[in-house]
């Protein structure tokens, strides 16, 4: 859904402004998507109970899960979608779009069929007890119905993001929020749907933002655009979508495993209120995590483009300064996590044993905060550029290579507290091996870069 014009402009422009006109709509998007998230859990926390919050959090894992089915169609197709616009294969670009639509509507099918037959075991199996699975099951029943209309949404907006609208991108995401905040207090107090409520606003919130990207994608003077024969799914396409999204699926997948041992290890050493204070600071930490994501978001088109028209210095460039950009946003997670966690906390619950689980938590999770967003910025890079196997590496690195083996180990001497060292600890160990990494990486850009001065 791009002119010829405004996709050359990624190989022209300076990166900084580039960066400025990509990233700054996608950050808002993504801070304004975790927003999104906050807010369920802040009336949820206030209006239905602390239990409830605990509840949610069980359904983190499933939610983990029909992501990592969304990302794999989404991420694929918009990296795709960048790298042929680069390379001006524009026919290609556009059957892309259709086959987005056609996999989304089978996976999204598909995964709720699957997940509504078996809910309550798969429930009880991520951490549930008798007391929290009326929470999640309410929650995730709605959720579930409408899980289609979610990847949908999720897979058109990425495309219009790579397609050069950022801005009409941003919007869409800018508009769900608005309208789950007010469709949230509605539903759950006015007409006192508790949980369920939270869920019909989230799901009613996507339909809406949905049918104004279904409206823009329907405009045939745009060069990407809804027309008869692009919905065939073709296999190569299909097969390189997929190929490319693997990395953040299994990085999705990984975090549905590691979430469910989390879930099920702080439930064995304290109890069901301290899922609910996992929950917590999943949602505070994920905000700045989620602004990084939107960065990257912003880059992904960028270096696409110039990785598929060969300009390696540019490469490097975008990747460089959306390094620092990274590192600034999580050192400021950083600060509030150490210095105002019981502030931040309790915008979620009025509970004073679960603020405190939450405070303590908060603590201990952000302690390695200022390196991890290097260590992201440079997966989605390689991602980004069309390298999946190197994407898929860093991302498991993180999960199951240093991650696992310290949730299962540390617990054993520390208790609840080795599990929430688990994720500074490991996030240490994956920056490390992302940079030596991006480091091999940059002296192959820099002998490609060389041969064509030489050339």
């Amino acid at each position: 859904m791009t002119q010829k014009g405004t996709a050359t402009e990624l190989g022209t422009e300076s990166i900084g402004k580039l960066l400025a006109q990509y990233a700054i709509p996608a950050i808002i998007a993504m801070t304004a998507s975790s927003l999104y998230n906050m807010v369920d859990s802040i009336f949820i926390g206030h209006g239905v109970g602390a239990l409830a919050i605990s509840g949610l959090a069980i359904t983190f894992p499933l939610m983990n899960l029909a992501a990592a089915f969304g990302s794999l169609v989404g991420v694929g197709a918009s990296t795709l979608v960048s790298v042929k616009l680069g390379q001006k294969d524009y026919t290609t670009a556009q059957q892309i779009l259709g086959n987005v639509v056609s996999l989304n509507l089978i996976i999204g099918i598909a995964f709720t069929l699957l997940t509504l037959v078996f809910l309550d075991p798969i429930l009880f199996f991520f951490g549930a007890s008798e007391a929290t699975i009326p929470y999640a099951r309410d929650y995730m029943v709605i959720i579930l119905l409408g899980n289609v209309v979610t990847h949908m949404y999720l897979g058109l907006n990425s495309v219009l993001r790579s397609a050069g609208h950022p801005q009409k991108a941003m919007t869409a995401t800018i508009l769900t929020v608005i309208i789950n905040t007010l469709l949230d207090p509605l539903f759950i107090y006015t007409f006192n749907m508790g949980i369920k409520g939270a869920a019909v606003a989230t799901i009613l919130a996507q339909i809406i933002s949905l049918a104004w990207l279904v409206k823009l994608f329907s405009q045939k003077k745009d060069l990407l655009h809804f027309k008869r024969g692009i919905y065939r799914l073709r296999k190569k396409l299909v097969e390189n979508i997929i190929g490319i999204g693997l990395a953040p699926f299994f990085m999705n997948l990984a975090s549905c495993f590691i979430v469910i041992l989390i879930n099920k290890g702080l439930q064995q050493y304290d109890g069901d209120l301290a899922i609910g204070a996992f929950g917590i600071v999943n949602r505070i930490v994920f905000l700045f995590v989620m602004i990084v994501m939107g960065l990257n978001q912003g880059m992904q088109p960028i270096a696409g483009y110039n990785f598929g028209a060969q300009q390696y210095h540019r490469v490097n460039q975008v990747m460089k300064t959306t390094v620092i950009i990274a590192t600034i946003i999580t050192t400021s997670g950083f600060i509030v996590g150490e210095l105002m966690p019981g502030l931040a906390v309790s915008a979620f619950t009025t509970d004073q044993t679960l603020i405190q689980m939450s405070t303590d938590g908060l603590r201990i999770v952000v302690a390695c905060f200022p390196i991890i967003g290097f260590q992201m910025v440079t997966s989605n890079f390689f991602q980004s550029i069309g390298m999946a196997s190197k994407a898929i590496f860093l991302s498991l690195t993180r999960q199951l290579l240093f991650l696992l083996p310290c949730i299962i180990i540390l617990p054993m001497f520390w208790g609840s507290k080795g599990i929430w060292m688990s994720m500074p600890i490991s996030d240490l160990a994956a920056s490390i091996v992302a940079a030596v990494m991006l480091y091999r990486q940059f002296q192959i850009f820099k002998s490609h870069a060389q041969k064509q001065v030489s050339n």
